[in-house]
């Protein structure tokens, strides 16, 4: 067991430090001080305060923000994907058998072969890849690659015969294996019920409890099977640091995540990023099960190391007709979407008995269907438990219907988005996303300037593994979003806008904006350090910027100039 030292002093100077706070926005240096902030202002003054212990860290003229706050990912499910193959930007079946083939091949021993990142339009034309498709790239090992969003996989026949899905199978609401004109499935599978024999074969299963079940590994991993976990978990928060992040909201887990992460601050005396970890409530669970959630809760609640938020999925995705509409999808004018998760009374029932707990809610809803009925459940919530500043959230929220904007202020309820996720963003393709939603639904469509002029409070993240987890991407897709079609309003954000979502409004999240966000004197030290000026850069030119130095509680995690 690790004895956790105290940081050394850190003076950063030569900056231009934008703190967020709107009582003293800028300074060109500041002191850290036993893992707060101790003072900002001008470079002589802080100069003065430097004493024999202190780190000196020169940035450069670049600037230096709160540190940021990654508000919705995948830890420990991203972390261990970052070992498949990633087919973010193949395109055309030959560069897909390429690049499948090369990784079939550097990968001999493995039970099962995955892919991530792959576009529902990959094979280009309009055309929907099979398992046929799959089967001649590699016949002979079990496949599966994972739709870049996580809700569709596609499988070749070796897999769906390793796992008996090759004749279908009966699955719970808004879960399909889609067969085909044989009487066989046809490789694509929808949803977690469908594709999680796969990765229970190859065991990978126990990296994604956290959304597949909500429960904890069994047999609980020891010897082995935890070191690896624990490495598996390192790896993801070093990667998340390498990003500039400090703070990371995450939307899958159960009590096995937060035990690994317990871990890894007891060997090492800290952890390098402060993490919350939700409790996953799944439809087929009874309320009873909240007991759970709110354990977790009382028992992590650190600065460090945090509960207290239960995580819901009410509807699937748009790209597989999942996410529910409250009109037809203008491609499928015969279907609303598919089953919800949760019916409209059950989302109203566990509303009111998480928010009875003091627990906040975190639900996917990526249909404007969807969004209605959350907000619903909120508002019950309310009207049951009485008024709080409970700051419920609804993740995604990628259509909405004009009458539910209101609501979001009004009820005090956070739509957490991510700026990576339009079609036409950071390189995605418009179609088949666009005609789905359809043109009188465009200007409702990912409407993050919308819902903020409504007094929404919208902080920012990536989604990750969905999308790239680099929040430089996110702050250019914010500020560059393009119409698609002149009369959509702009939804496009300041480039102080986005830089305060993924600061100053991941701290409001987790109602943590009195600690964390901003820079300010007594203010946890959390620093994000880029290596250029990200005000001089042009908006098309921001991904360019990387992190120099991240610093959270006092002690450099990446970096260090």
């Amino acid at each position: 067991m690790s004895i956790m030292t105290r940081p050394a002093p850190i003076l950063i100077t030569n900056a231009k430090i934008l703190t967020m706070d709107p009582a003293n926005p800028r300074a060109e240096a500041m002191l850290l001080r036993d893992g707060r902030i101790a003072t900002l202002g001008g470079y002589a003054e802080m100069e003065a305060l430097k004493t024999a212990d202190t780190r000196v860290i020169d940035a450069g003229g670049n600037t230096v923000l709160p540190g940021l706050s990654e508000n919705h990912l995948h830890l420990f499910s991203g972390s261990a994907e970052l070992d498949h193959l990633q087919l973010s930007g193949i395109h055309g079946f030959e560069a897909l058998n390429g690049a499948i083939r090369d990784y079939a091949a550097a990968k001999p021993d493995e039970a099962v072969l995955f892919a991530q990142g792959a576009d529902y339009t990959i094979l280009g034309g309009g055309e929907r890849i099979t398992r046929h498709h799959l089967d001649r790239i590699v016949p002979d090992r079990p496949f599966a690659m994972f739709a870049h969003d996580h809700h569709t996989a596609w499988a070749n026949t070796a897999a769906l015969e390793l796992t008996d899905l090759l004749h279908g199978r009966e699955l719970g609401p808004g879960n399909a294996v889609v067969m085909g004109g044989d009487g066989l499935a046809n490789g694509e599978l929808r949803e977690m019920e469908a594709f999680g024999p796969i990765q229970v074969a190859a065991g990978f299963d126990r990296y994604r409890l956290g959304l597949a079940t909500g429960g904890e590994p069994d047999p609980y991993p020891s010897g082995a099977d935890f070191e690896k976990d624990i490495a598996v978990m390192r790896r993801g928060l070093d990667y998340c640091a390498r990003h500039g992040f400090t703070s990371l909201q995450c939307m899958d887990g159960n009590l096995y995540q937060l035990q690994l992460l317990a871990e890894i601050e007891k060997r090492d005396g800290f952890l390098p990023l402060r993490v919350r970890i939700p409790f996953h409530l799944k439809n087929f669970m009874p309320l009873s099960i909240l007991d759970k959630a709110s354990m977790m809760a009382k028992t992590y609640n650190s600065d460090f190391l945090s509960s207290g938020t239960v995580k819901m999925f009410y509807d699937g995705v748009l790209d597989s007709w999942t996410a529910i509409m409250v009109e037809p999808y203008a491609n499928k004018p015969d279907s609303t979407g598919g089953d919800s998760l949760f019916t409209p009374d059950a989302m109203k029932a566990a509303a009111i008995e998480i928010d009875r707990r003091g627990l906040q809610i975190a639900v996917h809803a990526i249909g404007d269907g969807a969004v209605r009925a959350v907000l619903d459940g909120y508002e019950a919530a309310r009207a049951a438990n009485g008024a709080r500043d409970s700051r419920h959230r609804v993740e995604h929220v990628e259509v909405v219907h004009p009458a539910d904007i209101h609501r979001f202020g009004e009820l005090g309820v956070i739509a957490s988005m991510q700026p990576p996720h339009p079609p036409g963003a950071m390189g995605l393709p418009l179609e088949p996303t666009v005609s789905m939603i359809g043109r009188d639904r465009w200007p409702y469509a990912y409407a993050w300037r919308t819902l903020k002029d409504a007094g929404a409070h919208i902080p920012f993240a990536s989604d990750w593994p969905v999308s790239p987890i680099d929040p430089m991407h996110g702050i250019q897709a914010a500020v560059t979003r393009r119409k698609w079609q002149e009369s959509d309003p702009d939804q496009r954000f300041t480039l102080m806008e986005a830089i305060a979502a993924y600061t100053v409004e991941g701290a409001y999240a987790e109602l943590a904006e009195d600690r964390k966000g901003i820079l300010k004197e007594g203010y946890f030290a959390d620093v994000t350090m880029l290596d250029g000026d990200i005000e001089a850069s042009a908006p098309e030119e921001i991904h360019t910027i990387r992190p120099a130095t991240v610093i959270c509680g006092g002690r450099v995690t990446f970096g260090g100039r």
